[in-house]
C-alpha cells in the first residue's frame, strides 16, 4: 500500500491543511515503456476501480498510476466525508473554488510523475472530479505555477478528461494572458475531452462550456467529443477514441 500526504503552503505564514492520500495502484506497461499517465478517479471512488479498466486497454506502452484521493468533507454531500480531490458545492462558474485542495492534489500528481525517466512522456487523465483536477493541472503547467504561487515543475504531453468540468475558470484568463510563454504552452498542450449528452451528474453544458473557455483562453490543441445517450459513466466507444488519441498524440508504437 502506498500512502502520501501533501501540505501546500501559501507563502503567507498562515496554517494549511495536510491531506492524506489513499492507496496508489500502478499498471505496468506490457510493452516498451514510452509514456506514464496518472489517472484520477471521480468523487467517492478509489484508484483500484480505474486500474482494473486501464489494464484491459490496448495501450501496452503506457504505465498507468492510479492514486486514491484523500477522504474529506464535501459540500455537495452536505459535509459528508468521502474521497475527493478537492471540495465542491456545485459546478457553476460562480461557485467558490477550493484552491488549497486543488493545489494539494495537483502537487500530489506532479510528485507521482516527477520520478519517471527523462525520456518518458507524461500525461494526466481523469473522470468527473478527476478530469477537473487534470484540467487544473493543465492550468498550472501553462502558467508555470500553482494557485499559491509555487512553481509547477512537471512537463506534460497530454491531458484527458471524461465527464468533467474546468475549476477556477474565472481566473484562467488572468493566469494565461500577458505571458507569451503561457500562451505558447497553452497552444501546444494536447487536450482530449469527452462528455455524454445524457450526463445527469455533471451536465453536458458544463463540459461544453469548459471546452469553450479553454479554447478562448488559447488552448488550441483541444478536441471535444460528445456522445448521445451517455450518462455519467464511460462506454467502449469513448475508451476506443481515448486509446486512438493517446496512441497518435504520444506517438506510441503501433500508431
Amino acid at each position: 500500500m502506498s500512502y502520501g500526504s501533501s501540505n501546500i503552503g501559501s507563502g503567507s505564514g498562515t496554517a494549511t491543511r495536510t491531506f492524506e492520500f489513499g492507496r496508489t495502484h500502478v499498471v505496468r506497461p506490457k510493452g516498451r515503456h514510452q509514456a506514464t499517465i496518472v489517472w484520477l478517479h471521480g468523487l467517492g471512488d478509489k484508484g483500484s476501480s480505474w486500474s482494473q479498466l486501464l489494464e484491459t486497454l490496448p495501450l501496452p506502452n503506457i504505465k498507468w498510476i492510479c492514486p486514491t484521493a484523500p477522504t474529506r468533507p464535501v459540500k455537495l454531500f452536505g459535509g459528508f466525508p468521502c474521497t475527493a480531490w478537492f471540495d465542491v458545492g456545485d459546478f457553476s462558474e460562480d461557485a467558490p473554488d477550493d484552491l488549497e485542495g486543488l493545489d494539494s492534489s495537483a502537487a500530489h500528481v506532479a510528485n507521482l510523475l516527477s520520478t519517471e525517466p527523462a525520456n518518458i512522456k507524461l500525461g494526466i487523465g481523469g473522470f468527473s472530479m478527476g478530469a477537473a483536477t487534470a484540467l487544473y493541472s493543465a492550468m498550472c503547467l501553462v502558467s508555470g505555477n500553482y494557485g499559491n504561487g509555487n512553481l509547477y515543475r512537471v512537463n506534460l504531453s497530454a491531458i484527458v478528461g471524461l465527464s468533467g468540468w474546468l475549476p477556477c475558470s474565472r481566473t484562467l484568463r488572468n493566469r494565461v494572458e500577458g505571458s507569451h510563454e503561457a500562451a505558447r504552452r497553452a497552444a501546444l498542450l494536447p487536450i482530449f475531452l469527452c462528455h455524454g449528452l445524457g450526463d445527469d451528474v455533471v451536465a453536458y453544458e458544463h463540459g461544453k462550456r469548459s471546452a469553450q473557455t479553454l479554447n478562448s483562453a488559447g488552448f488550441r490543441n483541444l478536441t471535444f467529443r460528445s456522445y448521445n445517450g451517455l450518462g455519467h459513466y464511460t462506454i467502449p466507444e469513448e475508451t476506443d477514441e481515448v486509446c486512438n488519441w493517446l496512441t497518435a498524440t504520444l506517438e506510441l508504437e503501433g500508431s
